[in-house]
């Protein structure tokens, strides 16, 4: 389930190009101007690398969450068999003590005493039988929390990959120079955004 992500790659080459872009236009006499066109591209994929950290944070942290959910609803659905277990121990010795009750209908103190056990084995079940309960209902609850942290996990890592993307295309806007990637740039980083407000909702 462990995903890493790595941002830096693209970034670097952006900033590489940006500034190799600005040292050719100084030698080419442009001097203190550099080259606005990279500039603002180093910048947009600086900004995007942030992003793209700020949504690998957020999945690895919401995949911790989905990790420690799964294992309380593994931890509770064992404790709920084992009162389960417990109930029907009860449950048997009812039923013995209800059979004794039945073999002892001639001898009154001897059936008295079966009696006693019986309600006595009837009011252990019922706490018993609460508690199982509860631990059951407290499995599919934090099966559900892991689920949904599990899906949000799949948002962020969705979002990290986009904006990657997006930086990729942003350096090689680049070196072609051409403005229909940078749009198409801005448009999948925009996608990335719309992801990770998507993860952060928990849509």
């Amino acid at each position: 389930m462990s995903e890493e992500f790595e941002l830096h790659g693209p970034h670097d080459d952006a900033l590489e190009h940006a500034a190799h872009g600005a040292h050719a236009a100084k030698s080419e006499g442009h001097h203190g101007s550099g080259d606005p066109f990279a500039g603002r591209v180093a910048v947009m994929t600086a900004v995007l690398a942030t992003l793209g950290a700020f949504y690998t944070y957020q999945g690895g942290s919401t995949e911790g969450l989905a990790l420690f959910y799964k294992n309380e609803a593994a931890i509770r659905k064992t404790e709920a068999a084992d009162q389960w277990n417990y109930f029907q121990a009860q449950g048997q010795k009812q039923n013995l003590a209800e059979l004794g009750e039945v073999l002892t209908a001639n001898d009154p103190k001897a059936s008295a005493r079966f009696t006693a056990d019986i309600d006595k084995y009837k009011k252990r079940k019922e706490p018993i039988r609460v508690h199982a309960e509860a631990l059951e209902k407290s499995v599919l609850d934090a099966d559900a929390a892991s689920e949904q942290q599990l899906h949000m996990h799949h948002r962020w890592a969705q979002a990290t990959t986009l904006t990657q993307v997006a930086i990729s295309l942003a350096a090689i806007t680049l070196l072609t120079r051409r403005k229909w990637l940078l749009y198409t740039s801005l448009a999948v980083a925009g996608g990335g955004v719309l992801v990770g407000i998507a993860a952060a909702c928990g849509l």
